[in-house]
């Protein structure tokens, strides 16, 4: 296929709202052809769901109609596994480019076998920067401003003045110095908390290069965290870092901390999590990823007053598919003029998490 010359088929295969699929079909009109066919796709369950409604199945008529999208395909809106599961899949050869909705998706790049692959994939890196870091001070804020006493005493009518925290000075530890962990730190800072980060092994940043107060070395963990009033993970899921936050690293945060992960569950002892919110050593902890998802219904998690739990939700805004979108429609441009380095958030597969 010579790319300046043929016409290239784009098969959308995560749901998507048809506003953002003519914006897509109106990027570059006489060189593509987009195929979206939403009676192919399981039903929304929200905005910007790229899932939609557990246990969906194609027909036998619409996994052929499907099946032969696919089959045609050279650029994917999304990786179509589908309802056969990874297990099952295939990705045809002639697909060339698969941007993705999500940020961290090299562990399944990984699972399907394409880290060695000249297939090229782009990410949704960048866009879930905001919506975290609003996740991460709405929970502070919550916390400290005492919002659970508000509502119990609303719901008692009662009018008894009472005296908060503010956040101001209260030192921010965050652990994953990336977009999200920076936008992190910018806010916290904004705030007038003071801001550490945690450095990766053998990263070379200084401390004002990350927008941090003071950078410590990654061999250093205990002594962060014994400095952290609220420690906020948003570092990748890697063999690093898997379990990186042990019993004992719980154990050297200050008592009475702040626990925020917006990270990946893998990376948390969740039963020593839910042990030292027990016994109020961790005075507060927001989650949004669990070891397991959905969290069952059996963990310890669902019955502690000091924890908030969202069902990995904190990312997701209304906004999302069309900043997806955006990503794809200047990806596309670039696609389509042989610019491939000009496109943005391509996956680094000899780096993958």
């Amino acid at each position: 296929m010579t790319l300046t010359q043929d016409r290239l088929n784009i098969f959308i295969t995560s749901p998507l709202e048809p506003v953002h699929v003519e914006r897509i079909r109106a990027t570059c009109p006489d060189r593509i052809e987009v195929h979206y066919t939403p009676e192919l796709l399981p039903p929304l369950r929200y905005v910007a769901d790229h899932k939609g409604v557990d246990g969906f199945v194609r027909t036998a008529e619409q996994e052929i109609r499907w099946q032969n999208h696919l089959s045609k395909a050279h650029i994917l809106w999304d990786f179509p596994v589908g309802q056969s599961g990874p297990d099952e899949f295939q990705l045809p050869a002639h697909v060339k480019w698969v941007q993705t909705t999500s940020s961290g998706v090299g562990q399944m790049v990984k699972n399907l076998g394409l880290q060695s692959s000249d297939l090229l994939i782009t990410t949704a890196r960048g866009i879930h920067a905001r919506p975290l870091a609003d996740f991460v001070f709405s929970a502070l804020l919550g916390f400290y401003k005492d919002h659970r006493h508000l509502e119990i005493e609303r719901q008692a009518r009662r009018w008894n003045r009472y005296c908060g925290e503010g956040i101001a000075g209260k030192t921010l530890a965050v652990i994953g110095a990336g977009g999200v962990g920076r936008q992190v730190m910018a806010i916290g800072r904004a705030f007038g908390m003071t801001v550490i980060a945690l450095a990766r092994p053998g990263a070379k940043h200084r401390a004002e290069e990350l927008g941090a107060d003071a950078l410590y070395p990654s061999d250093q963990l205990f002594e962060f965290l014994a400095e952290a009033d609220a420690l906020v993970l948003s570092m990748p899921h890697t063999p690093q870092t898997q379990g990186m936050i042990s019993r004992q690293a719980l154990a050297a945060l200050k008592p009475g901390a702040v626990f925020i992960n917006i990270a990946r569950g893998q990376v948390v002892d969740e039963q020593a999590l839910a042990d030292a919110l027990a016994s109020g050593h961790i005075g507060f902890a927001a989650l949004d990823v669990f070891e397991t998802e959905p969290l069952p219904k059996t963990s310890p998690l669902w019955d502690l007053e000091n924890v908030l739990i969202s069902p990995h939700s904190a990312s997701t805004v209304a906004q999302e598919n069309q900043l997806i979108t955006d990503i794809f429609c200047h990806n596309l441009s670039c696609f389509i003029d042989g610019r491939t380095r000009d496109m943005r958030n391509i996956l680094d597969k000899t780096r993958m998490y």
